[in-house]
């Protein structure tokens, strides 16, 4: 079973942030990728729709074998990752914002969270916010009409940063130190935040931590390829495969797919 894919899955295009954490500490597995364009964002969702896609999302993954999952959307974790790990024998990597290196290294006591409505109004992002940022100020602001733009291929128009420029005022004047990117569409916007931020605001992802935990899991369960073979990643789309090309390169093959 070790010479399976790992299979990811997302809202749209931005767990391709995640993959490439994935693939540049594990080249030697096979990937699949799936994103869900067709019904993005996922953060307006109720609960019940958002488990219903991402048990969807699963079961066309595990029909092509994965053998391991990577919940690679922050909304999908909090609201479906226990459910899924609850209904399904393979084991599940899911994506949280990185509260916890914020609060434990701001000098200014504030911190930013940009992420989506499904993500900042969940059980588990309360519940990691009052364990381990509780004595920290924490500007949360949802990022609404950025995944859209990200969807579409407006990640560097003017519409974005006349966006930007208004969810990030109020972090900055509250004097935060770092901004947490509460979706894994989010990184790709980190060039533009660089422009806009104070030079002190340190930007945290959740990508590299995420790929290290895939790892030791795999390790975990015996599953590590460690085959010589060149690694095969495939990557679906119910959305426009331009899309993806974009962000990954041309290296790779993306193949529309009706889900």
């Amino acid at each position: 079973m070790n010479t399976q894919p790992i299979g990811i899955f997302d809202s749209g295009v931005g767990g391709t942030s995640i993959w490439k954490e994935i693939h540049r500490l594990l080249p030697n597995e096979d990937t699949i990728y799936l994103a869900d364009s067709k019904h993005a964002p996922y953060g307006p969702k109720g609960k019940d729709r958002i488990i219903e896609l991402s048990i969807k999302n699963t079961e066309l993954l595990l029909s092509k074998g994965c053998k391991l999952i990577v919940v690679a959307c922050n909304t999908a974790t909090t609201n479906a990752i226990d459910h899924l790990r609850a209904h399904y024998n393979v084991p599940f990597i899911g994506i949280e914002p990185a509260i916890k290196p914020a609060a434990l290294k701001t000098k200014t006591n504030a911190v930013g969270i940009l992420a989506t409505k499904g993500t900042l109004s969940s059980a588990l992002f309360s519940k990691t916010s009052h364990l381990f940022a509780n004595n920290t100020t924490v500007i949360e602001q949802v990022g609404e009409g950025i995944v859209p733009l990200i969807e579409s291929g407006k990640l560097h128009s003017e519409e974005m940063k006349a966006l930007l420029e208004i969810y990030l005022k109020p972090m900055i004047a509250a004097n935060i130190d770092h901004l947490v990117l509460g979706c894994t569409h989010y990184p790709y916007l980190i060039p533009l935040l660089l422009e806009m931020l104070p030079k002190h605001i340190k930007i945290i992802d959740s990508g590299e931590a995420v790929a290290r935990q895939t790892r030791s899991v795999l390790e975990k369960h015996a599953l590590l390829n460690n085959t010589k073979a060149i690694p095969q990643n495939l990557f679906y789309t119910n959305g426009n495969p331009d899309i993806i090309k974009a962000l990954i390169g041309n290296n790779f093959n993306v193949d529309f797919l009706s889900f």
